[in-house]
């Protein structure tokens, strides 16, 4: 019997690394071209695609050949055509599109922090000016509200129904950096009773307040303009919503906001946490583990925390109990704090 023949090394997956960018810059041109859109409409040829797009049929051949190798497209015949995934969230004509995220995700101010990595490392957190993406009233928030805003009606939905799943009495919701609002806004659109009100930056306000107005209930929509750490709250909340917000900052910072979160709760009251949480070896499940890498070169302290931390921090700020909630498909974890 022969034995298997030992494992070759191989530069392969070094150099698919290093020139993961060109993936980065490819998807980003073709939903600047609307290469997905084009093909969605019926045109499946590069010349077709090239008319529709305002491209040459060369640069469109090479491109969405590319696409396809990524696994975006697929390609029979010299005909293109759209994936699942591609369909449903890169035709600008689906209501799930995701293709203004990349106004937030490759944003100047994410990109400068990526460029410093070792220093970042080094540091310990980024080497950007100005705390980087938790500089008080940052723009690229404004950003971040309009481009992210459909990649979270899913997981914000299932959040209200996880939360307030009866939706048969009053409850009262604050919202902390609220960003689009959607998060609060799906408690209000489940629950006819349910009011809310969301806190951030002014500008930020504005968007959420427009989707609040879209969503038809900016009558049980009321806002708190500022930082999170210095502004008043008020109290007699039953829900506080601290979606994707403790991983920009560290243990201790979080620790004091949340006392402050649990101080504003009613008896009985609720914190509910969105976060990419890791397990305890921080390097599986890839995708909410790698978040990791975004917080230390965007952010002076954040990080991903496993549950055990986030059951820690709540637990010192008073909390008496946490329970984790998988909500599939996406990748992030609920948290449900009890005061």
């Amino acid at each position: 019997m022969s034995t298997p023949a030992a494992k070759q090394p191989s530069p392969q997956l070094f150099f698919q690394t290093i020139n993961a960018h060109q993936q980065t810059e490819a998807l980003k041109a073709a939903i600047d071209l609307e290469i997905f859109t084009a093909i969605g409409e019926g045109n499946t040829s590069a010349a077709e695609i090239a008319k529709r797009c305002g491209a040459s049929e060369k640069g469109a051949r090479v491109l969405c050949d590319f696409l396809t190798i990524m696994g975006m497209l697929t390609k029979e015949n010299d005909a293109y055509a759209l994936t699942l995934d591609s369909s449903v969230f890169l035709d600008k004509r689906s209501p799930a599109y995701f293709g203004g995220a990349t106004e937030f995700l490759c944003s100047p101010m994410l990109m400068e922090g990526l460029r410093d990595v070792a220093g970042a490392v080094r540091r310990g957190g980024t080497t950007m000016p100005s705390d980087g993406t938790v500089g008080p009233d940052n723009p690229v928030w404004v950003k971040f509200a309009r481009g992210m805003a459909p990649m979270m009606a899913m997981p914000s939905e299932m959040i209200a129904k996880l939360v307030d799943g009866s939706a048969d009495r009053k409850i009262r919701v604050l919202d902390i950096a609220a960003g689009h609002g959607l998060f609060g806004l799906a408690f209000a659109t489940n629950n006819p009773q349910a009011e809310i009100v969301a806190l951030d930056w002014p500008a930020v306000l504005e968007v959420a307040k427009e989707n609040a107005a879209k969503a038809g209930v900016a009558d049980r929509y009321s806002t708190i303009e500022g930082n999170a750490f210095d502004v008043d709250y008020g109290t007699g909340y039953d829900v506080v919503l601290l979606t994707n917000f403790l991983h920009h900052f560290d243990p201790p910072t979080c620790e004091t906001l949340l006392r402050k979160v649990h101080a504003s709760l009613n008896d009985g009251g609720r914190a509910v946490t969105l976060e990419f949480v890791p397990n305890d070896d921080r390097v599986t499940p890839p995708e909410s583990a790698g978040f990791a890498m975004i917080m230390l070169t965007s952010t002076p302290s954040g990080d991903a925390y496993t549950f055990a931390e986030l059951d820690r921090m709540f637990a010192n700020a008073g909390f008496s109990k946490s329970t984790a909630h998988a909500i599939p498909p996406s990748v992030e974890t609920v948290v449900v704090s009890e005061k």
